[in-house]
């Protein structure tokens, strides 16, 4: 029961991650923004072609690689919440992990797949992309990440010149835009940080943490 409903969580992160991101790419155009809740939530689409924060490395083969390495990680969970499930792991640090990897999974099938599926996005208002046009904007393991979720919680314009590093700018909180994936990674990662005493009373802690974080590493 316990591995159907691991199972179940996965499915359902992964499956809502992709239809925000398919409806997002293809009724949005890049850089177009609703409001949700008043200032402070926005759907706001842009497509990350790295990694979390939109790093970049490497040109193209950065891509490949990137995208391979996100693979492997995604192959090792696979294997790690099966180990999980028969050593009879403290349930919820299994539901942690199983948020880490839907996450992985989702911004997964972005990379592999989206450059093939989708038309390019672009700028212009009348211009949305297409899915499933008769040639996509990228080749199998060069799609771009797509994000929408914007909550600039707090914004000051032109911060006082004696604060480090932002005087003198415009300072905005929260000022990354993610999506569901990412922030599957985050909650499954963070609850596991703040509760690994809870979990780990019997397992030792350090092995299961490094390997949760390096598949969220990986994947974000």
């Amino acid at each position: 029961m316990k591995g159907r409903t691991i199972f179940l969580i996965i499915a359902l992160i992964v499956l809502a991650d992709q239809a925000i991101k398919i409806y997002v790419k293809t009724h949005f155009y890049i850089g177009e923004s609703h409001a949700v809740a008043g200032h402070w939530f926005q759907l706001y689409f842009i497509e990350n072609e790295g990694m979390a924060y939109g790093w970049k490395f490497g040109g193209d083969w950065g891509k490949i690689i990137l995208t391979l390495f996100r693979l492997a990680a995604v192959i090792f969970g696979v294997f790690y919440i099966k180990t999980l499930l028969q050593k009879k792991y403290p349930y919820g640090f299994i539901i942690c992990v199983a948020l880490v990897f839907a996450g992985a999974l989702g911004n997964l099938v972005d990379s592999m797949f989206y450059g093939m599926i989708f038309e390019n996005s672009s700028t212009l208002t009348a211009n949305v992309a297409k899915l499933f046009p008769a040639q996509g904007y990228g080749e199998f393991l060069h799609g771009r990440v797509v994000d929408m979720f914007y909550f600039p919680l707090i914004r000051v314009e032109s911060m006082p010149a004696w604060i480090p590093f932002f005087g003198g700018k415009d300072f905005t909180f929260f000022n990354y835009i993610f999506n569901l994936a990412d922030a599957s990674i985050s909650i499954g990662v963070l609850t596991i940080l703040f509760c690994r005493k809870y979990f780990f009373k019997e397992v030792p802690e350090n092995d299961n943490v490094q390997n949760v974080e390096a598949i969220s590493l990986a994947n974000n």
